[in-house]
Order: structure tokens, then sequence, then C-alpha cells
């Protein structure tokens, strides 16, 4: 976001000795035994004993199952850094600040929270930073999460009617619909027609039916600042966007967009 240098400690991760120390690694001389390694801490039981603590899930699975749960998310690489620590709220921007308190609550909470997010506002704000950034960090209490951009899920339904694709509409739902945590990124950014105003509407009341967890973005506000702009609920529709006032709490965020700073001159 902004260029301050002051960085955003980590207030939601829970400070565990064990795990800070490093996973074995494997051998580096190829002409060594080619028999798998065996983990140091818990030998391939799963449990590790600490001591004064007991047993816990060895730090060996648990490295296993975020990296499993990393890659199903889908996040894109564009965002492989985001996170809540490195987002920086402009100076005096107060939305973002706000945004930010939002996201971390939601982060550090969960699953003691009833409602997701939604995070309305212009280009470059920092509103899919902050979605990835919460997923990352449920991430790592091993929650299951997916990351969809709303077109390219689009494309991928429109792709499923292809025989020569291979997939269903099914398949390509099915992980929405289940996915603990969803991000639906640029939701309204799709002209709506019939058939997407359809789809979303079999998304959202798919997830909102079964109370799942739904982070949106969105550029779309809920109010015009001229006769010519569209609004949210123009772009998704009524019944939808009275769902996303039960799912979601919506949080705007004002400010200058931050990608404008790569073309700023050079000192």
């Amino acid at each position: 976001m902004s260029s301050d240098n002051a960085k955003i400690r980590s207030l939601f991760s829970v400070h565990d000795d064990a795990a800070e120390e490093e996973a074995p690694t494997a051998m580096d001389n190829p002409f060594q035994s080619q028999e798998p390694s065996v983990c140091q801490y818990c030998f391939g039981t799963g449990m590790e004993v600490v001591e004064g603590r007991g047993a816990r899930r060895c730090r060996c699975r648990t490295q296993n199952t975020q990296s499993r749960l990393l890659e199903a998310a889908r996040i894109p690489r564009r965002y492989d850094e985001c996170s809540l620590q490195n987002y920086y709220p402009t100076k005096g921007n107060g939305t973002q600040l706000r945004a930010f308190q939002y996201a971390w609550r939601l982060a550090r909470e969960y699953p003691a929270v009833d409602r997701g997010l939604v995070f309305m506002g212009p280009v470059g704000v920092g509103k899919t930073h902050l979605s990835v950034a919460i997923l990352r960090t449920l991430i790592e209490k091993g929650v299951q999460c997916l990351f969809y951009e709303f077109g390219s899920l689009l494309k991928e339904i429109q792709n499923s009617y292809n025989p020569i694709s291979q997939t269903s509409e099914l398949k390509v739902l099915e992980p929405v619909f289940n996915a603990e945590v969803l991000v639906l990124d640029e939701l309204g950014a799709s002209k709506p027609t019939d058939w997407v105003r359809d789809t979303m509407m079999q998304i959202i009341n798919t997830r909102y039916n079964d109370k799942k967890m739904t982070i949106f973005t969105t550029n779309y506000l809920d109010g015009r600042r001229s006769e010519r702009d569209e609004t949210l609920e123009d772009r998704i529709g009524v019944r939808l966007r009275s769902r996303l006032y039960e799912m979601c709490k919506t949080i705007h965020i004002e400010g200058e967009d931050y990608r404008r700073r790569f073309d700023a001159p050079q000192s």
C-alpha cells in the first residue's frame, strides 16, 4: 500500500517455541542411502512429545498439510507475498486501517465468527491483498480455503460445456460450494446477463443456505457518485445484494490506486 517503512507486526500468530525449529532436511550426498528419512520428532508416528506439554500433532504433518491446503487454495502467483504483516494502510487513511482491523479480527477469531466480509472500493486500494492475507492466515491454522476471480470462475463453467474439456459444471462448482472459506474476487465485474446472474445466485445462495464463510471484493459501491455510475445492486440484483447484507459485513475502502507508484518518476 503506502511507502511507510513501519512494519505491522503479526497480531494473530500464537507463539510456539517448537514450531520455530527447522524441520529435518534431506541429505545432500546423492551416494548416501536412498531410504526415506524418518522424522526425528515423531519417528513416523505423526505425534511428537513436547516436554512439559504432552503430545501434539507433529510439525512435519502440519507443514505437509499447510502445503497441500495452500496449493489447493488456487491463490494466483501475483499474490504470493500478500499477508497481513505487509499490508500498509496509507497514513491518515482511516478506511484502510478499518479494513485491516476487520481482516485481522476475522483471521484471528475464525471459526468463532458468523459473517464474512465484502471489501468494496475503487481499484488498487488493497481489497484483494486483504482477502488473500486472510486466506493465508487461515491456512496456517489448517482451514480449507479457496480463491476465485469471479470472471475466471464463470469462464471455467462455460468451458465445462465443451465435451472435449472432460469436465462438468458440477465438477467446477463443487469445490466452490464446499470450501470452508471462499474468496470471490471482482464480484459484479462480469456483464450481468441472465446466465451470469443465475450462476451468481446458484453459488451465493448455496453458500448462504449452508452458512459457509465467504469473502467478496468488488469495485462497485452501494451508492452512485454520478448518474452514470452503476451500483453493486445493479450488477448482481436485489436478491443477491440482500443476501450479502446478512452473510457479510460491508467494508468500504477509499484511497489512491497503489499500482500507480510503478509509473512514478524515478528520483
